[in-house]
């Protein structure tokens, strides 16, 4: 196990991974101490690694200065329920400032009854950002829940809609 943790415009970022893949990535956090904490028992064995991490550093240093970037980068999975796993990955399809609803990754899924067991399983999401469960809203418009709060939730969606707009 691997980790690292970096200053980026929002505050604190940490990311976790195995050899499979990332595996944990936090928020930004007020400090480097919260950032480690949110990245959860894996920490307790894994090995400071900023060469690893050197690309993917870069990549959330940008977005979070309100840059659009992709994160196509392999991620470990083992952790995640068979329906955890498929939502995850259905969220990840979710292009950079598109919104989408849980009813949209339950019929994905081919669970088209499961919105909600959708939402719950990406209250779960290890992968803040890589895995954009920030981009799930609800059916009726609302923003649902998101587990770094609403606030966030927030945020991020309007950053991420400032840069389309920008870019058009």
């Amino acid at each position: 196990m691997e980790y690292i943790t970096f200053r980026t415009a929002m505050g604190w970022v940490g990311i976790l991974a195995s050899e499979k893949g990332l595996m944990a990535a936090s928020l930004p956090r007020s400090t480097e101490k919260q950032a480690r904490l949110e990245l959860g028992e894996g920490m307790e064995q894994a090995v400071c690694s900023p060469r690893r991490f050197a690309d993917l550093s870069t990549r959330f240093k940008a977005y979070f200065s309100g840059e659009r970037v992709e994160f196509p980068d392999e991620i470990d999975l083992s952790g995640a329920t068979p329906f955890q796993g498929e939502v995850w990955r259905t969220a990840r399809l979710i292009s950079y400032g598109e919104m989408r609803s849980y009813l949209w990754i339950a019929e994905r899924i081919g669970k088209p009854g499961a919105a909600r067991a959708v939402g719950q399983a990406l209250g779960k999401n290890p992968l803040l950002i890589i895995i954009p469960c920030h981009r799930v809203v609800a059916s009726n418009g609302g923003l649902g829940g998101f587990s770094g709060g609403l606030q966030v939730k927030r945020r991020l969606l309007e950053m991420e809609n400032a840069a389309v707009i920008a870019r058009a």
